[in-house]
């Protein structure tokens, strides 16, 4: 991003403007703000903030906010960036001990929070709380007058310059976002102005979107996609955000979508199932492009949400350490191409974002791989972290000569087209070769169908054997068939010996894991099936 390019909290300045009293933001709750609202709240709010919880600690850089997606979530994350502060959304569905865990490594001081989120979850945490309803009794008509000249007088080039816009950097720190751990223990991800920004920049040129479009916002802001898209993108660009606090309620979502006439929707196959479920045709007939991510997205899945609500969803890619989208298929209604195919190849998950690199390396020797080759993603562009907070060991070994390496196994086809075969971590090493878990997974799934509700069945896991290395184990609710019945059509399938599980090795359990952000939990499915066959 040069010199020259904005901010994204001017960019939001700008477009608050330009919306004047139309809608911006609004929630499930029946919260609504205008343009000129949400930048007079959010001047108010960074004041009473800096009157009232760092007056003493003005070195206090990196402040939490405990908040599910609504528009109070919206404004306490603009006030910290105007303000100057680094916002790190936390994850309110992992555990007690990780979020005390990710306060102390980014010493946070303050959490930003309401009374009802923190009676809800039962947390004790580490920092001092602030329950922004507390605030309301607090707001002096000096606040209103001087939060009203700003927001609706001053020229948008001295209101900059009055919060301090102009002084800061590209690259000082955003955002922290806390990896979801679905594999390990949590890192804190360092994302700058610039690397939104470029991903910002390069989703409103891919998808085309317009000033019309309604975003709705179900991903929680601690996963980097809904801090990203459908915070940012959705506020600093010129259409309307609206937000819903769980993305597994389908149907306060479907009202949601209907009420506001929503254009846009993200999310994950888990949520899409659920939306299958209990969600009206009628509710969704507004929208025009759903872009599905953090899982593979089965085809049986988009005929299914085509089928009810005539839209189809497209699959995109993305990391938080590329902050995060880093490619996406492009829906026939966005693109610009004349061939309507063109910027679509359902099975991949797009070509590369404007301004992002991707290459496939040998696992091994890291030598490029020529096209159609199976290898390590690697990937790099301006949206690509700062590094890993505290752990230059770790940034030095995901980030190699200016290269991301993602951890993902995939090819890219003679058009440029990503097609991700499966996790580095989702492999198996068995009698000597690598046996992929999706690929079996995927077999599993063909042969079982969906369920009535669209719900996942089974999910494949490995646990240590002495004899082989790894010992394949399948963790599913109830099957209408036997696993003898599902093993015999697995090889009929054409999956080699190598590939099939034992009987004994197929576990019941009560629900498969999955994380708050809609991911298989790997670390749980892992854990789980660990204490099954102990």
């Amino acid at each position: 991003m040069s010199n020259s390019t904005p901010l994204l909290t001017e960019q939001l300045i700008i477009e608050c403007r330009r919306r004047g009293a139309g809608l911006k933001a609004a929630d499930s709750t029946g919260a609504k703000v205008s343009g000129n609202d949400l930048l007079l709240r959010t001047i108010i709010l960074k004041r009473l903030l800096q009157r009232l919880v760092w007056q003493s600690s003005k070195d206090e850089q990196n402040v939490a906010i405990l908040l599910p997606p609504t528009v109070p979530a919206v404004i306490a994350n603009f006030a910290l960036a105007f303000a100057g502060k680094t916002s790190i959304n936390l994850n309110y569905t992992a555990s007690e001990a990780i979020l005390n865990q990710c306060i102390k490594l980014a010493d946070i001081k303050h959490v930003l929070t309401s009374r009802k989120v923190i009676d809800k979850l039962g947390l004790k945490l580490d920092a001092e709380l602030v329950y922004l309803e507390d605030f309301k009794s607090k707001v002096t008509l000096l606040d209103k007058i001087a939060g009203f000249i700003s927001s609706r007088i001053l020229p948008a080039g001295m209101l900059c310059k009055q919060l301090g816009i102009r002084d800061r950097k590209p690259s000082d720190p955003l955002t922290i976002v806390f990896t979801s751990g679905s594999t390990g223990t949590p890192k804190g991800v360092v994302l700058s102005y610039e690397n939104i920004n470029a991903n910002v920049q390069s989703v409103n040129q891919a998808l085309n979107l317009r000033s019309d479009d309604v975003l709705v916002g179900i991903l929680p802001f601690f996963h980097s996609f809904g801090y990203t898209v459908t915070l940012w993108a959705a506020q600093a660009l010129s259409m309307a955000g609206v937000y819903h606090f769980s993305p597994l309620e389908a149907r306060p979502i479907g009202k949601l979508v209907a009420d506001y006439k929503a254009t846009i929707l993200l999310g994950t196959p888990t949520f899409l199932r659920t939306f299958l479920r209990r969600v009206e045709p009628e509710q969704f007939k507004s929208l025009e492009l759903v872009v599905v991510g953090a899982e593979k997205q089965p085809q049986s899945l988009s005929d299914a949400f085509e089928k009810q609500f005539g839209v189809r969803p497209i699959e995109g890619y993305g990391l938080t350490e590329m902050s995060p989208l880093v490619s996406v298929n492009l829906p026939p209604s966005r693109t610009k191409a004349t061939d309507e195919t063109k910027g679509l190849c359902e099975g991949s998950v797009g070509r590369p974002l404007p301004g992002v690199e991707a290459r496939i390396v040998d696992l091994d020797t890291r030598a490029v791989l020529p096209r159609d080759q199976t290898g390590m993603l690697e990937v790099r562009g301006p949206s690509l972290m700062q590094g890993y907070l505290h752990r230059e060991d770790l940034t030095a070994k995901a980030i190699v000569d200016g290269w991301y390496i993602t951890g993902d196994v995939a090819k890219i086809d003679s058009n440029g087209y990503i097609h991700i075969t499966g996790r580095q971590s989702r492999f198996s090493k068995i009698g000597g070769e690598m046996v992929p878990h999706i690929q079996i997974e995927e077999t599993i799934q063909g042969i079982l169908g969906a369920d009535s509700e669209g719900i996942l069945a089974a999910v494949v896991t490995a646990v240590p054997d002495e004899k082989r290395g790894e010992r394949l184990v399948v963790l599913h609710t109830e099957l209408p068939m036997s696993p003898s019945v599902i093993l015999k059509k697995m090889s009929e399938a054409g999956l080699p010996n190598l590939y099939l599980p034992s009987e004994d090795s197929f576990i019941l359990v009560d629900a498969i894991p999955v994380l708050g952000t809609g991911k298989l939990d790997l670390k749980g499915m892992q854990q789980m099936a660990l204490e099954k066959t102990a």
